[in-house]
C-alpha cells in the first residue's frame, strides 16, 4: 500500500526527531561519526516505523526480521531509531561511548542484547546476515517467513569478503535478504570514486543475480516502493541502493567526507546544527526553515 501524505508527514517528522537525537548524542560524546547516521536516518525511519516486523516490547520475539548494521559506526542512527521507537529511553542515547554504556561506538550484541550482531570490521556483516537467511530457510524450508536486512556502507564494498557472500547470496537464491547499500560517495580517507572506483555498482550486483534498485534515499515514497519490491522478489536475494547525501540535513556538513568520522565540537559547528535542525518545521511533507514563509 503506498504511503499517504500523512503518513509521509509524520514520517518526516519522526526523522527529524532522530536526526536531532543523533546530534545531540555527538555533542555530548564530543566524539563519533556524524556524516553516515544522519544521510541513513530516513532509511531507518522507515524501517523501523513501517516495514520492518518487530516488538520493541519483546526485541527476541522469534519470528521478528533480523537487522543486521554491518557498517556499524554509524550506529547512532541505529540506536537513537531504536530509542524513538521504544526499545529503551530516549534519555540513555546521551550515554553514547560513555565508559559502562550499552551504546558504544560500534554495536555491542552482549550489551545491548536487543542488537542481532556486534559490528565494527568491515566486510563481516553481509556474512552474517547470508547465514542468518541460509539457516532460516534450513529452519522452515522456504525463504519468506523472516527478512534479513543488512546494511552496507559504500566504501565497505572495498572490502573482497563482502564479494564472497554476494556471489554466495546469488547462487544459493536467498528471497528472505535484502542488502541496502549507503550510496553516500564517501569513507573516511576521501570520495569513493577516487580511492577504489566501485562503478558500474548496479551491474556488479546483477552479475551475482541480485534484484536491483536504485533510490533516492530521501524520498520517502520511493524508500516505500523499493522496499516493496524488495519484498515481492522470493527467488533471488535484493539490493537497494540508496543514493543519499552524508550529512543530510545540516548545509554545512553535507556531501563532505570530513564528516564521515568526526563529531560537532566547536560553537560554531554546534550553532551550525542547531541552527539547521531545530528552526525547522515539516510542512507539507518538506522540511522547512521556520523563517521561511508558508
Amino acid at each position: 500500500m503506498a504511503l499517504t501524505d500523512e503518513k509521509i508527514k509524520d514520517l518526516e517528522g519522526k526523522a527529524l526527531d532522530i536526526r536531532r537525537s543523533i546530534i545531540e548524542m555527538l555533542i555530548e560524546a564530543k566524539t563519533g561519526h556524524t556524516a553516515g547516521p544522519l544521510d541513513m536516518t530516513d532509511i531507518f525511519t522507515y524501517l523501523y516505523f513501517i516495514a520492518l516486523k518487530h516488538d520493541p516490547k519483546k526485541p527476541d520475539w522469534q519470528y521478528r526480521d533480523r537487522v543486521v548494521l554491518s557498517n556499524g559506526h554509524i550506529c547512532p542512527v541505529l540506536y537513537a531509531t531504536m530509542a524513538h521507537s521504544g526499545y529503551f529511553p530516549v534519555s540513555e542515547l546521551k550515554t553514547l561511548r560513555k565508559f559502562g554504556s550499552r551504546l558504544q561506538g560500534h554495536p555491542h550484541r552482549e550489551w545491548l542484547p536487543m542488537l542481532e550482531t556486534s559490528s565494527g570490521p568491515l566486510g563481516s556483516g553481509l556474512s552474517q546476515a547470508v547465514g542468518m537467511a541460509i539457516a532460516e530457510r534450513i529452519d522452515t524450508g522456504r525463504t519468506g517467513s523472516k527478512q534479513m536486512y543488512c546494511f552496507l556502507g559504500d566504501g565497505e564494498l572495498d572490502e573482497g569478503q563482502n564479494w564472497e557472500a554476494i556471489m554466495l547470496a546469488g547462487r544459493e537464491r536467498l528471497g528472505n535478504l535484502t542488502v541496502v547499500v549507503d550510496r553516500n560517495n564517501i569513507q573516511i580517507d576521501g570520495f569513493t570514486e577516487d580511492i577504489m572506483p566501485l562503478n558500474p555498482l548496479p551491474d556488479k550486483w546483477r552479475a551475482f543475480n541480485w534484484h536491483v534498485q536504485e533510490v533516492d534515499g530521501h524520498n520517502f515514497r520511493a524508500i516505500d516502493e523499493a522496499f516493496g519490491q524488495a519484498r515481492a522478489v522470493s527467488d533471488r536475494p535484493s539490493v537497494i541502493i540508496a543514493y543519499t547525501i552524508p550529512g543530510k540535513g545540516v548545509p554545512e556538513f553535507e556531501g563532505k567526507f570530513e564528516w564521515h568520522g568526526k563529531a560537532p565540537t566547536t560553537p560554531e559547528e554546534i550553532e551550525q546544527v542547531k541552527r539547521a535542525l531545530w528552526n525547522v518545521r515539516t510542512l507539507g511533507g518538506k522540511i522547512q526553515s521556520e523563517n521561511e514563509s508558508a
